[in-house]
Formats: structure tokens, C-alpha cells, sequence
């Protein structure tokens, strides 16, 4: 599964114009969201680097992008568009989050309890149809139906 397959069209008309700015200015593209928040719409780039993330590197993408957004006109509606890392606590939503996060330390958080448990940490061991984790030498799988959200514990304050 690749990161357009479960994009909107917006969202994919979005990664088609940002993908060669980032790629110019030597950034990944985590993800890209265009969602409603409130009465307000917005659009999330979020960007990545082996190197982190720093506050010059989301101003030079939102200054290269925001002319070409004018241009293509992708958004037919008034939007906030926000640049940022993917911070702590990165959220995996995608194949390629789950590649790039195999052996790292990641939250599970169920949608019901699951042996009167929501939240689960260990290391992922694997993705495909299940997401695997390995918790004090035992592992543990998750079909994505029982799952609300995965991110990368490396905050241990997020729950």
C-alpha cells in the first residue's frame, strides 16, 4: 500500500504538487491531510528528514508550495495550510510508516479493550495484515480492525 491509497483526491492532487518541491529541498513527504477542524478547513504537509526537522525547513516548503497551490488551485474552498514535522509520537498510518518503523518502539491503542487493556507498547516486529508487536518476549497481533491508532512511542507523557 503506498500513500496514495488512502488519500482523497485532494489530498493525492496535493502529493503530485509537493512531491518535487520536497524532494528538491531534501525532505520526505510523511503525510498530506486535508481535513475540516471546527468551521475551518486544513491542509497538513507534514514533512521528514534523516537529519530532523527544524522551523527554516517547514517555512522553505511552505514558501516553495503555497505559489503552486495558488496556481493549480487544487482546494475549491478557503483553507489554513500548515507545514510541519512529524513530531513525537508520530503517527503511523500508512505501509511505508510501518517499513520505517519496523524494530522501533510503538503505542497500539485498541478501539475496545482487549483482555480489559486499550493500550499496548513494544516493539514492532511486523506489518501486513496484522500489526505485530513484541512485548517483554512475547508477541502480540493486532488485525487493523481492532486497532484506533499506532505511533511511535517515543514520549513516554502521550498517554
Amino acid at each position: 500500500m503506498s500513500i496514495k491509497d488512502k488519500m482523497n483526491a485532494t489530498e493525492k492532487k496535493v502529493l503530485e504538487l509537493a512531491a518535487p518541491i520536497a524532494e528538491k529541498l531534501g525532505l520526505d513527504l510523511w503525510d498530506i491531510r486535508f481535513q475540516k477542524e471546527g468551521v475551518s478547513y486544513y491542509l497538513h504537509i507534514i514533512i521528514d528528514s534523516p537529519d530532523g526537522i527544524g522551523i527554516e525547513d517547514c517555512e522553505n516548503m511552505s514558501r516553495a508550495i503555497d505559489p503552486v497551490l495558488d496556481e493549480a488551485d487544487p482546494i475549491s474552498c478557503a483553507y489554513c495550510l500548515e507545514v510541519s514535522s512529524p513530531g513525537i509520537g508520530r503517527p503511523l498510518t500508512r505501509a511505508e510508516h510501518y517499513i520505517w518503523a519496523e524494530g522501533e518502539d510503538v503505542r497500539v491503542h485498541t478501539i475496545r479493550p482487549i483482555d480489559g487493556e486499550r493500550d499496548f507498547t513494544g516493539t514492532l516486529v511486523g506489518y501486513d495484515d496484522d500489526i505485530v508487536i513484541e512485548i517483554e518476549g512475547e508477541t502480540r497481533s493486532f488485525t487493523k480492525n481492532e486497532i484506533s491508532s499506532v505511533v511511535l512511542a517515543d514520549d513516554t507523557d502521550l498517554f
